[in-house]
């Protein structure tokens, strides 16, 4: 049996007295594809979130790669962790967000070698050859030069994803990353999404409102309600074959 490369353990997140997370219990396995469904105000972005940092759980565990995220050992204790601690586990985990916060005055190519650069102190050339590999990788090798204002809204997102590539992440996290996107721009990032998923190489967390994409890419999918995982298994037991009603009454208003 391979150790889970994320593994949730009782977390609990609040928000002042509102409770979105309630004692979510989950194992990533390394390389699985797991969508996770829901509606709004269920908790699924902020399962990720914790993952990259952004929010910090109210209890529980959450375990990558081994270690214990947002806990750490010192003097023998048991103690929250620091920020040197935060940022080496969180090193393995990359995320593409609903809006692509590119730099707007750095060219693609050098929004995606910064980090390399400053986070794992990267040689300028290798950086700027693993760039332009993973900005080939997502159809935009030809638009090095260019800066954000000057691509379309889907290759902004595209530049997001290989900007997050680049670091080589054993987890990716994608958070609806088509919701801010034109209805004719989907398309292109979900096949991208695709192909990255096909080389099966990193586990990968996406929360999504495209059912037929969830299908397709995921080997889970999990549905999240009220801050709890209702149901959970391989993509045609949840989306088809399931008799739960709150998730039949979610999975209603994607039908014609």
């Amino acid at each position: 049996m391979t150790e889970p490369i994320v593994s949730y353990q009782d977390v609990y997140k609040s928000f002042g007295d509102t409770e979105v997370l309630t004692g979510i219990n989950l194992d990533i396995e390394p390389a699985e594809k797991v969508a996770v469904i829901g509606p709004s105000g269920s908790g699924k972005t902020t399962i990720i979130r914790m993952m990259m940092t952004l929010e910090e759980p109210t209890s529980g565990d959450i375990i990558i790669d081994g270690q214990n995220l947002w806990k750490m050992e010192k003097n023998g204790e048991i103690v929250p962790a620091n920020e040197n601690h935060l940022r080496q586990v969180r090193g393995n985990v990359g995320m593409v967000f609903q809006h692509f916060n590119l730099f707007p005055h750095m060219t693609i190519l050098d929004n995606c070698m910064t980090a390399p650069i400053h986070v794992l102190k990267a040689d300028k050339q290798d950086a700027k050859q693993w760039a332009t590999e993973m900005l080939e990788k997502v159809g935009l090798g030809d638009k090095l030069d260019q800066y954000p204002n000057q691509l379309s809204g889907g290759q902004k997102q595209r530049v997001a994803m290989a900007r997050a590539l680049v670091m080589r992440p054993d987890v990716m996290l994608f958070d609806e990353v088509t919701s801010a996107l034109d209805p004719e721009l989907v398309g292109e990032v979900l096949e991208v999404i695709r192909d990255i998923a096909k080389e099966g190489e990193m586990a990968m967390v996406l929360v999504t409102h495209e059912m037929e994409f969830a299908r397709d890419i995921a080997d889970r999918v999990l549905f999240l309600d009220n801050g709890v995982i209702v149901e959970e298994g391989p993509p045609a037991d949840v989306l088809e074959n399931s008799n739960n009603e709150r998730l039949q009454s979610f999975l209603h208003r994607f039908r014609s």
